[in-house]
């Protein structure tokens, strides 16, 4: 049932919050073994969360829009007197004292805590696999991966460990592990949800969204998260709308651009491309013009996002010296040496190369060839996504260039890892909003995901194409059997 449904059993006393928790809490422990979804099921928690909305029910108190419903939160949000981990031994201890804004107001809408879902080290991965707590598995089929970083949070929805789940997009880390997982993700518009209290990877490219079952599940967590914050200088001082108000307007008179350049891409699966193309299809069929539009420097975009997000990866984890929290190396001589072998320790490969690469690029000498330049370019990204929206309302892309891969299959080869979020890194460097639904699968059996992207601040129009596409394609009702862990 959707959120919607829910709320209404609530309210009519046909099901209990509590009965929705254990329901949840029993399916992790069916599955959770083969998924590695949740590094900690907050079963006490959840529970007496589960109590309290059941007791206001009862008194006749109105509910909040997100009473009783079960959630998972990516492991990089502050949750206060949760341990929040980043999945990374530097933070194995870590037990935030204050709550994320985004996490307080799903509690403030009645939602309750079902636990904290694993990720890539510090959210730098695709794969779920850099985790210093074992990788998570996809449910579709446990030998592939679930697609990164927020792979934890896009595995946990798809398994039926809880209704909805957060996650944070750096690079394509909610919209591609939704596609590897047959799910919903939604990157909001850079500002348009505050980043307080989410642990910062790249400053300028995170954004906290939903992963869901349904459009309309992921209208309901958006309503409640975005908003302006005065605790993030970067959230956005704009009204929120009614997102669900024009989910059902005609889409008669919308362009859409098919992005020419995505199509064109060497490792584009010829199968990907087909059922993206086919989707585009059912668009025009509901009333949508589809054209083609050029982002001559899209395929830049992954080039540009490898300077810019390890260059502010390098600053940001400079804070992780063993002094002020984190893990500390007791094995030292002096401050140095304690600072040195606490990092090395505490981070794992991937963060180190990255923090590397940032480093290099920002380096004395270096800084105006690699990082000033790759700011131009992302400059130019934004044009010309700028000018694309001067022709359509919205742009279509294959969301991954591939389905889910097996795991460990690029494990040795960083930037072929890297070039899985080759489509979705552009709206990233634009601060632009972006979501991902599935559309077909592969000849395995294997989820396919379809990326819209909108200009800035325009999600009610972003999620009413997506809704009508979802309805009409009615994609997992068609799901290949025996694929889904049972």
């Amino acid at each position: 049932m959707s959120i919607a449904e829910l709320r209404h059993q609530l309210e009519l006393g046909n099901v209990s919050a509590r009965e929705l928790v254990d329901e949840k809490l029993s399916r992790i422990s069916k599955v959770d073994g083969k998924i590695n979804a949740f590094l900690e099921v907050t079963i006490d928690r959840a529970r007496a969360d589960a109590k309290r909305i059941d007791e206001a029910r009862a008194a006749g108190d109105p509910l909040p829009p997100l009473a009783g419903i079960p959630l998972a939160i990516k492991d990089n949000l502050c949750t206060k007197g949760v341990t929040t981990t980043c999945s990374s031994r530097m933070l194995e201890h870590f037990v935030p004292p204050y709550e994320s804004t985004v996490t307080e107001r799903l509690w403030q809408s009645g939602a309750v805590l079902i636990g904290k879902t694993n990720l890539d080290e510090f959210a730098m991965g695709s794969s779920t696999e850099t985790s210093a707590f074992g990788a998570t598995s996809n449910p579709w089929d446990p030998s592939r991966v679930p697609g990164g970083s927020s792979g934890g949070s896009a595995a946990a929805v798809a398994a039926g460990e809880c209704i909805a789940a957060l996650g944070s997009d750096t690079g394509g880390s909610i919209r591609q592990p939704a596609s590897f997982c047959g799910v919903v993700g939604l990157k909001p518009t850079y500002g348009r949800v505050s980043r307080w209290g989410l642990v910062a990877f790249a400053s300028s490219l995170d954004q906290i969204g939903p992963f869901s079952t349904s459009v309309a599940d992921t209208v309901e967590i958006l309503q409640v998260i975005a908003g302006s914050d005065p605790r993030d200088s970067t959230s956005l001082k704009v009204p929120v709308p009614n997102y669900s108000a024009s989910l059902s307007d005609s889409l008669s008179g919308l362009r859409v651009g098919l992005i020419k350049e995505c199509f064109e891409h060497g490792g584009l699966d010829p199968q990907v491309k087909e059922s993206v193309l086919s989707s585009a299809d059912l668009l025009q069929s509901l009333g949508v013009e589809v054209v083609e539009v050029s982002c001559p420097r899209f395929n830049d975009g992954i080039a540009t996002y490898y300077v810019i997000a390890p260059s502010e990866a390098s600053a940001n984890l400079a804070r992780y010296d063993g002094v002020k929290y984190g893990y500390r190396s007791e094995d030292s001589e002096n401050l140095a040496s304690m600072t040195t072998r606490s990092r090395t320790e505490g981070f794992g490969p991937e963060v180190k190369r990255r923090i590397l690469i940032g480093t290099y690029a920002l380096s004395a000498g270096y800084v105006d060839a690699y990082y000033k330049k790759a700011q131009k370019v992302r400059t130019l990204i934004r044009r010309d996504f700028s000018n694309a929206f001067n022709k359509v309302d919205l742009l279509l892309t294959p969301t991954s260039p591939t389905t889910a891969f097996l795991a460990g299959s690029h494990s040795s080869d960083p930037v072929s890892m890297y070039l899985s979020d080759l489509l979705t890194i552009p709206a990233n460097l634009a601060g632009l909003p972006a979501i991902s639904l599935p559309c077909g699968f592969d000849e395995d059996g294997l989820p396919i995901g379809l990326q819209l992207i909108a200009n800035v601040l325009d999600e009610p129009r972003l999620l009413q194409v997506a809704h009508q596409f979802e309805q009409a394609a009615d994609v997992l009702a068609n799901k290949p059997a025996g694929q889904f862990i049972p």
